[in-house]
């Protein structure tokens, strides 16, 4: 695809990156084959190719409108059209560039403003938010049926973590929501990793991954909270931390772009890259290790949905579904597999009617083999698809550690 960036397009920092991505788009619309949003829509706009186009309007300097914002807005970043395109279009980096040169052109409307700033203020703050998530619990008959449907459908009591004991150690992301929302995932992480001889080691100071802040028009506060990270955990990495581990694979999509988005930074550039090459999903730690040790003989049903941060940005469809089959488990067959459920972070908040029809087909999809339990990998997906007060829905490494003799 021929571009020619305009003047003010030419200053941003990331032009150039900009222009590669347009140029290697051939047009050939087998993207629009695979997407959530162009599937439930048909408008083109609505499609990567569209929104390519579109972004390639403004970075020529054309008129910037509010349908501009809206057509790149309804876009999950779910990432399916990088896995089918064949030319390798980058679009997940391009629609980055894209929003925020159109966010910064075009006022929200006050409602959209406060909503997101309002998910910027909460959702990053773990205690804050398992605080209205505790509070929400007690008041719940009293909140109107959405807002029932983003809690937790029973309370969980938390199960204790295992002591730091072995010589191999690990880091392990805490999370935003997930602390709130499923309390038991990351200890579940720790008491199997513990039983194959890996100790998880604390590290408080670290926070949000940045996701949140970065697609809530907000890119150089996620940016920030990336520099915190790598700070928080370098000590640890200059100790010898073979990984930092992930079970939320949102998150663990975010800190593996930490090396390119931070690769202009001269003080976190060779941090940044170190750090998102340790940067593992659970599945890639545990695949590797012997299972056999934990002595799972197991034939519960499960259907795994495959999240989009898991299969599309860290290449790992497939992964999971092995390890839970190597281990005893009964899968499903899940038909269009590849397909977002609607969750993509805040999307189901800021696009819920969008977000519900995806999570309502998912869910069909999941339950066409009659699971008994739906597994996933990320915190978001796992809250989204629960929400429909259907089949149950937990975390994969719950269901494992569960299972344990």
């Amino acid at each position: 695809m021929q571009t020619t960036l305009s003047e003010n397009a030419r200053r941003l920092p990331r032009a150039e990156e900009a222009d590669s991505i347009l140029r290697s788009c051939v047009h050939c619309g087998f993207c629009n084959a695979t997407c959530p949003t162009y599937q439930l829509l048909g408008d083109e706009l609505d499609g990567p190719r569209g929104r390519i186009y579109l972004i390639k309007q403004v970075l020529e300097g054309n008129e910037v409108t509010q349908k501009t914002q809206q057509h790149l807005d309804r876009c999950l970043s779910c990432r399916n059209c990088e896995t089918t395109c064949p030319s390798g279009v980058d679009y997940h980096n391009l629609l980055d560039i894209g929003r925020a040169v159109v966010d910064a052109a075009v006022p929200r409307p006050i409602g959209q403003r406060l909503l997101r700033e309002g998910l910027r203020t909460l959702v990053p703050h773990p205690d804050l938010f398992k605080g209205l998530v505790s509070g929400g619990q007690v008041f719940r008959a009293l909140l109107p049926d959405a807002l029932q449907s983003k809690l937790p459908r029973s309370a969980t009591l938390s199960k204790p973590r295992p002591a730091t004991r072995h010589a191999r150690q690990v880091l392990m992301l805490e999370g935003c929501v997930q602390p709130g929302l499923s309390p038991n995932t990351n200890v579940a992480a720790a008491r199997v990793l513990d039983r194959l001889g890996i100790s998880v080691t604390p590290c408080r100071q670290a926070g949000c991954c940045g996701a949140v802040d970065y697609h809530l028009d907000a890119q150089a506060a996620g940016l920030d909270r990336a520099r915190h990270n790598i700070d928080a955990w370098w000590p640890s990495i200059e100790n010898g931390a073979e990984a930092i581990v992930q079970t939320a694979s949102g998150c663990g999509a975010f800190i593996k772009d930490y090396g390119h988005l931070l690769a202009s930074d001269p003080a976190y550039a060779d941090k940044a890259r170190r750090v998102s090459a340790l940067a593992k999903d659970l599945v890639e730690v545990l695949r590797d290790e012997p299972l056999e040790k934990l002595g799972i003989h197991n034939a519960h049903r499960l259907a795994f949905h495959c999240p989009c941060t898991l299969q599309h940005a860290q290449k790992l469809g497939g992964a999971v579904e092995k390890l839970l089959e190597r281990l005893g488990f009964n899968l499903t067959f899940v038909p269009d597999s590849h397909l977002c459920c609607g969750s993509a972070g805040t999307y189901s908040l800021t696009q819920p009617e969008l977000s519900r029809q995806l999570r309502d087909n998912k869910m069909n999809a999941l339950e066409s083999g009659y699971p008994e339990v739906i597994v996933t990998a990320n915190i978001g997906c796992q809250s989204h698809l629960d929400g429909a007060g259907r089949t149950p829905v937990k975390h994969w490494i719950e269901v494992v550690e569960g299972a344990l003799p």
